[in-house]
């Protein structure tokens, strides 16, 4: 088994797969409160703010920083010591993802589908890849895509069908040819990341947003 694979790397994946709950929470959330899906996008407005405001105290004052590196230090990664973590860069694209919610509410299920494929396929991906990964494509690995691919599949064929109204709002069964396809933009967004001028975008910003456009494209 590969060395990559430590304690602080699975209590970090564990960690990240509690985000479960923002997807959930936009899409059931204005149901249950009988509100309008523009409060939820407000909500995880409110979260990205105060997930910046943590990131801009830890990296300006020495004693919030020691504190926070204290309690998530061994879960982080060597370069999110000087930027964000991938934390706050879900909660951005989280926020994109709930501003599509507010669309429609077939949106609203594509976004759901959308946030919640990547965060547990993300996950998968990370564990599977450094847990057992042994072919490199860049700085993943080709075990690791598999594995998000596998996760995002199960996901949609024996999850998703069973939760409450999801179905009647994405209107109808999801087929199989829709369920590849969406498992397949996961794994292979995840896997190639996205470059501009240069720069690498983090994929937790862009990669549930596109996830969800392209289930929107396809029901």
């Amino acid at each position: 088994m590969s060395s990559g694979l430590t304690k602080e790397e699975i209590n970090r994946k564990l960690l990240h797969g509690l985000a479960v709950l923002i997807p959930a929470g936009v899409f059931y959330g204005p149901g249950y409160f009988d509100t309008d899906r523009v409060w939820a996008c407000l909500v995880v407005l409110c979260l990205m703010v105060f997930a910046c405001l943590i990131e801009f105290a830890r990296m300006k004052y020495d004693s919030f920083g020691n504190w926070f590196s204290g309690i998530f230090g061994a879960m982080m990664r060597k370069e999110e010591a000087c930027q964000l973590t991938g934390a706050t860069y879900l909660m951005i694209g989280a926020l994109f993802c709930s501003l599509f919610s507010a669309y429609s509410e077939p949106a609203a299920a594509c976004a759901f589908l959308g946030l919640t494929l990547f965060v547990i396929g993300d996950a998968a991906a990370a564990l599977v890849g450094k847990g057992m990964g042994r072919v490199k494509v860049g700085g993943k690995t080709l075990e690791g895509s598999l594995g998000c691919f596998l996760a995002c599949l199960l996901l949609c064929l024996f999850l998703f069908p069973l939760l409450p109204g999801f179905i009647e709002v994405w209107g109808g069964e999801l087929t199989f040819l829709q369920v590849v396809l969406l498992a397949l933009t996961v794994s292979l967004l995840e896997l190639f990341p996205i470059k501009l001028f240069g720069w690498v975008i983090n994929d937790n910003v862009y990669v549930p947003a596109v996830t969800s456009i392209v289930a929107f494209l396809i029901r």
